[in-house]
């Protein structure tokens, strides 16, 4: 699961779906979200998530993680908040490593190219992704580290 239990913000609370009272997180929520196409656990606690795939950097096992997202152009973005950990997520670590990813948004499945968003185009995007979860500002004060928006760019 690469070290992020909860989507997106790294802390043990459960997920929650919005079709039901079953709690999902960690390896529940990515089995249940592939298996029923993001009917369970796409839409999440008032904000969605996608299934990122990555490689495992030491092991080069496939490593996935249920990640908040929003729509960005024709782009997706993600946070390596790791809930305000001074350490980012492994998930981060692996796509630094091998940016070639793969991306499920509900039944959507696709490769993708990862990148780190520039100084210059972060600061919109981190608006972006605190208006759907504002925690993430939170995070930022807790840390020194520069938490970094994350690109996911579908590949042809």
């Amino acid at each position: 699961m690469g070290g992020t239990p909860f989507p997106g913000v790294g802390d043990s609370r459960p997920t929650t779906t919005m079709t039901g009272p079953h709690m999902l997180f960690g390896e529940e929520h990515v089995k249940r979200y592939q298996e029923t196409d993001g009917e369970e656990g796409h839409d999440w606690n008032g904000t969605v998530t996608l299934i990122l795939t990555t490689t495992g950097r030491k092991t080069g096992k496939r490593r996935n993680s249920p990640l908040i997202y929003q729509k960005y152009g024709d782009d997706y973005l993600v946070v390596a908040s790791k809930g305000g950990d001074d350490a980012p997520p492994l998930w981060y670590l692996n796509l630094t490593a091998d940016p070639e990813v793969q991306v499920q948004v509900k039944g959507d499945r696709f490769t993708a190219r990862a990148r780190t968003a520039t100084p210059e185009e972060k600061a919109d995007m981190w608006r972006t992704m605190t208006a759907v979860w504002p925690d993430y500002d939170d995070y930022q004060r807790k840390t020194a580290r520069e938490i970094p928006v994350v690109v996911l760019e579908r590949q042809s």
